[in-house]
């Protein structure tokens, strides 16, 4: 029976994902311990690529299994029936549905979301944490601060030896003397516990844990760099905000061994309560789940909302429509049809963008996304204006039936506040401290090899916690490749009153100080941003993080600010 074969053939498909998503996963302590970051980098591009990688070709096998079959909805609900039954002890189980979604949308010839084919509303969506032995490690308060602290550094394994293990035990007890204790009274039931994987990403490990303190869960986590002569602490953070912006949508994923995926999200979730589900599961790797589980709570908003979806606001786009459902925190973007003077490329060289930002270390300055495919919403909560704009600008996407608008191909991405808005009625400190932010964003872009190209304003938005990130890709270049000069002085009257520049200009030329005329346009903010970030306009300034990237240097962006590091002035 094909049914039968093409469920086996999927659900192997699937087994071999998993067991290469974590081999990939278990590279990152040997890497960390080595100090590879070159690996480190390469590890992770190669897990990112490993779902579609695996995907296509299996969802050709299928289709050539199902021959003309291969569109039949009777065949895949024989098919769906029979992969429930070989997915249904699995721990991993919501990953497994997930996983049979792909395969159908890529072998089922335009499938929109079809609940009777696919799994669009079953599998985990939350749950209570199961402290178990294999899940966590506990600390009971009656051995006291330094005991414990003491112990967790003994019982977590960074293979390399501690810079100095005593200091970090003191930086740690006083940490924990001044914020907490300072605020709340041991107990008898007060308790830490600490995930036993530790979190990996970029140059660092990370320790997630939460002690229950004043009868209540109070999160944290521990950073753990490499210096020159060994590892150490580099700081104790409490904040929610700050480890909510450590789990962004802005950074890329954890390297972290889930046994249970879904019981390492319910811990995170309990310290981090306000990210959803479908946020930690990108945060942890998982993010075609993440995608799932997005799409669940969409359907879930549009059953109880009514309101429309409308033109995004700000300044249109000359290579993307952008719009958006006002009771919900995405845009949703769509490549036009025909892109207007200057832009030249092509649609497919503008997903080319969007596909190098999903594999490059978004150094929490670039927004996640997540790739559709015959995106269905309902015809009536479309607006009159927005229909309008659809039509003119990417009618190509657009299929119409009496009862929906399917739209051929997309992108989700969070909603924020458009910089250039935001510094139209602000202060004038808010405004100072987003374009500090607005500086800082792109100089961090370029540390990790990302030239924006076209550095507007309009370009950026603000997060809730107001970080300027940043979120149009369609002129992002390697910084490696840009070529950064002083620009050409004239010097004769000629040159003087020439209306074309007089010198040549290649396609990869940037000229810095030219970014001072039109960076910030308000008077009482222009200053002050020239000022604070006067490395911008240097050209050897951008010459010399080109030369540390040649040369096979990580540059790490730190997730919290510096200020808050036991050690700031320790080179990693």
């Amino acid at each position: 029976m094909p049914s039968i074969q093409v469920a086996d053939k999927i659900y192997t498909g699937f087994i071999t994902y998993m067991e290469l998503f974590n081999t990939y996963t278990r590279l990152a302590p040997k890497y960390f311990s080595q100090k590879a970051w070159h690996a480190t980098q390469i590890n992770s591009r190669q897990r990112l690529r490993l779902y579609k990688d695996l995907l296509f070709p299996l969802a050709e096998e299928c289709a050539q299994l199902l021959g003309d079959q291969a569109g039949n909805s009777l065949s895949w609900k024989a098919i769906k029936s029979e992969y429930q039954s070989l997915i249904a002890d699995r721990p991993d189980t919501e990953l497994a549905e997930t996983f049979f979604n792909s395969v159908i949308r890529k072998s089922y010839p335009k499938l929109t979301v079809d609940e009777e084919l696919m799994f669009v509303m079953e599998g985990f969506d939350s749950c209570r944490v199961r402290e178990t032995e294999k899940l966590l490690r506990t600390y009971p308060s009656f051995l006291g601060l330094e005991k414990n602290i003491r112990q967790i550094l003994d019982d977590y394994d960074f293979g390399a030896p501690f810079m100095d293990k005593e200091q970090d035990i003191k930086f740690l007890i006083s940490s924990v003397k001044k914020v907490i204790l300072t605020r709340y009274r041991v107990g008898s039931d007060t308790k830490t516990q600490i995930l036993k994987p530790v979190f990996y990403r970029n140059k660092a490990a990370y320790l997630i844990g939460r002690t229950f303190l004043g009868h209540k869960w109070m999160p944290f986590i521990i950073p753990v760099l490499h210096g020159q002569k060994g590892v150490f602490v580099d700081t104790l953070i409490f904040d929610p905000n700050l480890m909510s912006s450590m789990f962004s949508f802005t950074r890329s994923y954890f390297m972290v061994e889930a046994e249970i995926p879904s019981q390492v999200v319910a811990f995170l979730n309990s310290v981090i309560p306000h990210k959803k589900i479908h946020e930690l599961y990108n945060a942890i790797g998982f993010n075609k789940h993440g995608k799932t589980l997005f799409y669940r709570d969409f359907l879930y908003h549009l059953d109880a909302s009514t309101d429309q979806f409308e033109v995004a606001a700000g300044i249109k786009g000359m290579v993307m429509t952008v719009f958006t459902l006002p009771s919900l925190n995405i845009v949703f973007k769509l490549i036009k049809d025909h892109f207007e003077p200057p832009k030249t490329m092509t649609r497919q060289e503008v997903r080319g963008k969007y596909k190098l930002v999903s594999l490059h270390d978004r150094v929490g300055r670039m927004a996640d996304t997540h790739e559709f495919e015959y995106f269905r919403i309902p015809i009536d909560r479309i607006s009159s204006d927005l229909m309008a704009e659809l039509r003119r600008t990417t009618n190509s996407l657009l299929k119409i039936t009496d009862t929906h608008l399917i739209i051929k191909h997309l992108y989700t991405e969070r909603r924020m506040d458009p910089l250039n808005l935001f510094l139209e009625h602000c202060s004038t400190e808010e405004g100072m401290r987003a374009t500090e932010d607005y500086g800082r964003a792109i100089l961090q872009l370029a540390q990790a090899n990302i030239f924006p190209g076209d550095m507007m304003t309009k370009n950026f938005g603000l997060t809730r916690q107001k970080r300027v990130i940043f979120y149009d890709y369609d002129e992002i270049e390697f910084l490696t490749d840009m070529n950064f000069r002083i620009k050409p002085k004239a010097e004769t009257y000629e040159q003087i009153y020439a209306s074309e520049p007089w010198y040549s200009i290649a396609k990869n030329d940037v000229f810095p100080e030219d970014f001072r005329r039109w960076m910030i346009g308000r008077k009482d903010l222009k200053e002050h941003f020239l000022e604070y970030h006067k490395n911008l306009f240097d050209p050897s300034y951008w010459q010399k993080i080109q030369e540390r990237i040649q040369e096979g240097e990580l540059i790490h962006a730190f997730p919290y600010p510096d200020e808050i590091r036991f050690r700031p002035e320790e080179k990693i």
